[in-house]
């Protein structure tokens, strides 16, 4: 990964919820048919299991738990590994997710799905758990980047996702718009707090005359 790199990553998941919004506010057709058949499908999936799971994670990926203790925790284990600046960079990051989420939402309003199986605040898109989550990931894979810190990040942001859809709180674009939004946003604070965020080394000169360079191996 390269500051290049992350910062296009994070102008083009933060653009493309953006275009996904002014598409629902104007052209809708194609998006609202998708998420309606898949609200259908999510209709027929529902068990007791699946519902539970789903509700376990909506506590998980919400509440005090993903806006205090989580950020928290997190910010925790990156002071450990890269000083208070890396704890800083995931307080931001989460900042900047959940205030673009809220951004969107209030500009938008779009309306929840009218079978949902729990309360949710205002604003369907995007979804504020699954932007949490690919927050997360991002955040967590820039502290520990391994690969299995990708696909484990990966994965729990996916079923964060589906867990949405299967309590009918969002609509599919919800939660794609969410995980495009939380990773686009980590990215670009990434990108802009780049030196905090990589793991330490010497500068060599290339990247000391290009900030964008990438860095010596």
């Amino acid at each position: 990964m390269t500051r290049r790199l992350a910062l296009i990553l994070g102008i083009i998941g933060v653009t493309a919820t953006v275009v996904a919004a002014v598409v629902l506010a104007t052209a809708p057709g194609v998006i609202v048919s998708l998420d309606d058949a898949w609200n259908l499908e999510m209709g027929e999936w529902r068990g007791p299991v699946l519902v539970g799971w789903a509700l376990v994670m909506n506590v998980l990926g919400g509440g005090w738990v993903a806006t205090i203790l989580a950020p928290l925790v997190i910010a925790a284990l990156a002071w450990l590994v890269r000083g208070w600046r890396g704890a800083l960079f995931a307080l931001i990051a989460f900042v900047v997710s959940a205030g673009v989420v809220q951004l969107v939402k209030r500009s938008l309003g779009r309306a929840r799905p009218q079978d949902l199986l729990i309360a949710s605040d205002f604003g369907s898109f995007p979804s504020g758990h699954t932007a949490n989550a690919a927050a997360v990931a991002v955040v967590l894979w820039f502290l520990f980047p391994t690969l299995w810190m990708a696909i484990g990040g990966v994965v729990w942001t996916v079923a964060m996702g589906f867990s949405r859809t299967v309590l009918s709180v969002h609509w599919f674009s919800d939660t794609v718009g969410g995980a495009l939004i939380g990773a686009g946003a980590a990215f670009l604070v990434a990108a802009v707090l780049w030196r905090w965020v990589r793991p330490p080394r010497v500068l060599d000169e290339a990247e000391t005359r290009d900030p964008w360079a990438d860095p010596p191996r």
